[in-house]
């Protein structure tokens, strides 16, 4: 007998006492593992999520949170011969396990990428610049994102065992949130072996992530106002949720990613010479073949130009004929088995009810050519597509989530975008065009009932990633009928996991409590030149007073004749004078920074490595010739980089001129030392 798939908790592994049910392989109807809803303690998860897992995570920075994310995704990938064998059994073919599997991987890349680059190596986030509330400046404010006290529970979908789970899990990890993973019955074998190659890793903190196969009964019960649920699948399961007492009125925040009747529109100026026609064709036959259609994502309707549906139904039907649907494991199969016997009645159900208002015109719900496997067993089904009558409702309302699309027309592109509407609410929408116009009138009015619209044409189509792939560094989600949610979008999604708090006081007390400097704190100028200062030596608010430097006319003219810079207000004294916010000759105003960097910099070798940029640059007040500047530079936030021997240092830089005018602003960004702990 197969063995009971066993939950994560409270740091050991759960056998459930009963024997379970048989969870089949999809090709074959062969049991792979048994599921049992008996499961551990939730609440207890709970518990442990909050005490052992939230402050071992809370006590990294967002870079070593971002570090452990990027290891994990190196160890798994040490596993994917294993992974890929699992995956073949949920009916997923080497194309679809590809999409699931390394792109849950690419995921956690992606995720560990933009915590290190975007993220500081802290645990705040700033959002936002400081407003000021008095006009002295000693009242200040600063919004900030902080950590949760709680728990990330994820209830995931059958169809995407690996990516489903990752993408939720990846920043949530970042925010600092511990996870429970709830992965769907059908496909939890394929889970549950990538969280054990994750949790003998030890790469991650205990209780950071558990896992829950089975029942989740009482979980939401357990939860509170600091923590988060993530659902995705049926509209009708995210409605129950949506309605429990711990979400209505328990503070409890739930993002939903439901059911989606996802469109594409050929724009009318496409013939079928254009390049975009097979363009369109292409995408939706691969939206309807991969994963067998079993994607949140896959194109349901086909919305063309009234002329055109012969021809695009025709093109259509070539190449459905020619994908061959059969075992997961023969390279030559295009379209393989759905999850499971019970999925497969689902979308025959769903067939059935499409074609009381549309057309079958390829496929056969009940029977299949199959290669490979017995089409008895094994869970397979041909591609249908449909072609609705005129005023159609079912295809704007009925979602058959498997290899199933219906070709809809339209006369006009007002008529198009009210089309695309009709579906409540959809992840994604793609429009297929060369015209402009089309797109912009196309894309603005589906926009509102969209998360994601891509625009493909003969330019972006050979680096397009396709209709039907969620991007780490967009957001996952769709109004309306598809939940109303947002997942990923790269530091979105964390900041999505996290509390946003403006935080009042003086000036010194938002830096104390922010560890970035605030404009308006204390300035330490000491003896010792920051720039002589490591990391270990350097403290925020660290401040170097330059010397006063007179702009003279000659070095107008000179930075003019040497950079080329020879634009009137700096060279044309009549124009210059004429200008209304001039009045005469001015400094251009690279040459004033170029000039305070003079003024500031230390240029004996030291621990300053390197400038790397200049942030926020702002000219604020014209410098005329024989005007006197100086400079204030101090440390403004420190970010030691992992595994690294120095560090990034962000300056504020304010340049004044002889009557304290500010004249520039700008952030000067370097790279310093380490230097010895």
């Amino acid at each position: 007998m197969s063995e009971v798939l066993e939950s994560y908790a409270q740091g050991s592994w759960f056998a459930p006492a009963d024997e379970g049910a048989p969870l089949a392989d999809a090709n074959t109807g062969e049991t792979v593992a048994r599921i049992s809803k008996n499961g551990p303690d939730v609440a207890a998860m709970v518990g442990y999520a909050r005490e052992v897992g939230g402050p071992a995570l809370r006590a990294l920075t967002f870079h070593q949170r971002a570090n452990a994310l990027k290891e994990v995704a190196k160890h798994l990938m040490g596993y994917k011969d294993e992974f890929y064998a699992l995956s073949h059994r949920t009916g997923a073919t080497k194309r679809d396990t590809a999409v699931d599997v390394d792109g849950g991987f690419g995921t956690l890349f992606s995720f560990s990428s933009k915590g290190r680059r975007e993220l500081p190596n802290s645990t705040v986030i700033l959002d936002g610049p400081l407003e000021p509330l008095s006009k002295g400046g000693t009242f200040v404010a600063q919004h900030v994102y902080t950590s949760r006290p709680g728990v990330a529970v994820q209830i995931n979908a059958f169809n995407f065992p690996v990516w489903g789970m990752l993408e939720k899990l990846a920043p949530a990890f970042l925010a600092g949130l511990p996870s429970i993973v709830k992965p769907a019955g059908q496909t939890a074998y394929l889970t549950v072996a990538v969280v054990k190659r994750m949790v003998e890793s030890g790469l991650m903190p205990e209780g950071s992530i558990q896992l829950l196969v089975g029942s989740h009964r009482g979980l939401l019960d357990a939860l509170g106002p600091q923590d988060v649920v993530g659902f995705t699948g049926s509209a009708a399961t995210g409605a129950i949720l949506r309605n429990h007492p711990n979400v209505v009125s328990g503070g409890v925040q739930l993002n939903v990613e439901a059911d989606s009747l996802n469109c594409s529109i050929l724009g009318p100026d496409v013939t079928v010479e254009d390049p975009e026609f097979d363009l369109y064709v292409k995408q939706v036959v691969t939206e309807m073949t991969v994963k067998a259609g079993q994607k949140c994502t896959a194109i349901r309707r086909v919305i063309v130009p009234s002329a055109m549906a012969g021809a695009v139904t025709e093109a259509l039907t070539d190449r459905l004929s020619k994908a061959v649907v059969g075992a997961a494991d023969n390279p030559d199969t295009r379209v393989g088995a759905l999850v499971s016997l019970d999925q497969r009645e689902e979308v025959r159900k769903a067939v059935k009810a499409l074609r009381t208002s549309s057309e079958l015109v390829f496929g056969d719900p009940e029977r299949v050519e199959v290669t490979g496997a017995d089409d008895e067993s094994g869970a397979f089904m041909s591609p249908i597509l449909l072609r609705a009558e005129p005023g159609a409702k079912e295809p704007h309302e009925v979602e058959a989530f498997g290899p199933v699309s219906t070709v809809i027309t339209y006369d006009t592109v007002d008529e198009a975008v009210e089309l695309a509407a009709r579906g409540r609410g959809s992840l994604v929408g793609s429009l297929v065009t060369n015209d402009e116009d089309v797109a912009r009138e196309v894309v603005l009015g589906v926009a509102p009932w969209h998360g994601r619209i891509l625009v493909l044409n003969r330019e972006d189509a050979k680096e397009s990633t396709g209709h039907g792939s969620p991007l780490p560094v967009l957001v996952h989600g769709g109004p309306g009928r598809a939940g109303g949610g947002e997942e990923m979008g790269g530091v979105r999604g964390v900041k999505h996991h996290m509390q946003r708090t403006a935080v009042q006081g003086s000036p010194d007390m938002l830096t104390a409590i922010t560890g970035h400097w605030t404009t308006g704190s204390r300035r330490m100028v000491g003896e010792v030149h920051p720039f002589r200062k490591d990391l270990t030596e350097l403290r925020i608010g660290d401040t170097v007073e330059s010397a006063e430097r007179t702009v003279t006319r000659a070095d107008i003219d000179h930075f003019a004749e040497f950079t080329g810079d020879t634009f009137y207000a700096h060279t044309d004294e009549e124009a210059a004078a004429a200008n209304p916010l001039f009045g005469g000759i001015v400094a251009h105003g690279y040459l004033v920074v170029s000039l305070a960097a003079g003024l500031f910099v230390d240029p004996a070798p030291g621990p300053v490595l390197a400038n790397f940029g200049v942030d926020n640059l702002r000219f604020l007040t014209p410098v005329k010739e024989d005007a006197v500047i100086r400079v204030k530079l101090t440390a403004k936030q420190i970010t030691p980089r992992t595994n690294a021997d120095y560090g990034e240092v962000r300056w504020d830089a304010v340049v004044t001129d002889q009557d304290g005018e500010a004249v520039a602003t700008y952030d000067v960004l370097t790279l310093v030392a380490k230097g010895e702990e």
